[in-house]
């Protein structure tokens, strides 16, 4: 039984983005905190929009293989505007957002999609969580993790968690509204 339940869990990634620390927040709030721990992902997948050396350092500390795109308001030099990472059959997109207009728009984040000529695009920048289906293909938004999203508003904090199977991948996304709630939404491979 342990074998067909270990064949059937795939490699998971944190998706994670628009901390904004010290700026807009302190710190992550405490549950995530708790939640967020080296060694139980594959993967971390940064939006952009850290803060400061000692944040990205903690995030480096939860996985071995991390991701970072640059926010428009990272000022670090050597971290690239777009990554493209690839698992499995999977081909994903990591772009901060800011550069695609209107911000957040489904249309326009599909036609920044297509042209990376990947299956799903992860972006940041609205501080709000999303998943959306667009024409086979996916985009991603795991909102701000601190809900410190900007100067004139805050937003609920949030953080998705991927898990990634031959077929299709499990998204799993955190927010923090009162208590830690989960939802579930599951987005099958389309070639």
């Amino acid at each position: 039984m342990a074998e067909e339940y270990d064949e059937e869990f795939g490699e998971l990634g944190l998706v994670i983005g628009d901390l904004n620390i010290p700026s807009r927040a302190s710190d992550l709030p405490p549950q995530f905190k708790d939640l967020l721990v080296p060694n139980k992902v594959q993967y971390v997948f940064c939006t952009g929009n850290v803060g400061n050396r000692e944040t990205t350092d903690w995030l480096k500390t939860l996985s071995g293989n991390t991701h970072f795109v640059k926010g428009d308001f990272d000022e670090a030099k050597d971290i690239p505007e777009t990554k493209i990472i690839q698992i499995g059959a999977w081909k994903l997109a990591l772009v901060h957002g800011h550069q695609i207009i209107p911000a957040g728009d489904d249309e326009s984040l599909y036609t920044f999609l297509k042209e990376m000529e990947a299956d799903v695009l992860i972006t940041g920048y609205t501080g709000v969580a999303k998943v959306s289906a667009v024409e086979k293909k996916y985009i991603i938004n795991p909102g701000s993790v601190t809900g410190g999203f900007n100067g004139q508003q805050s937003s609920i904090p949030s953080f998705l968690i991927l898990e990634f199977k031959k077929e299709k991948i499990q998204v799993f996304i955190y927010t923090l509204d009162g208590d830690v709630k989960i939802d579930k939404q599951e987005l099958p491979l389309q070639k």
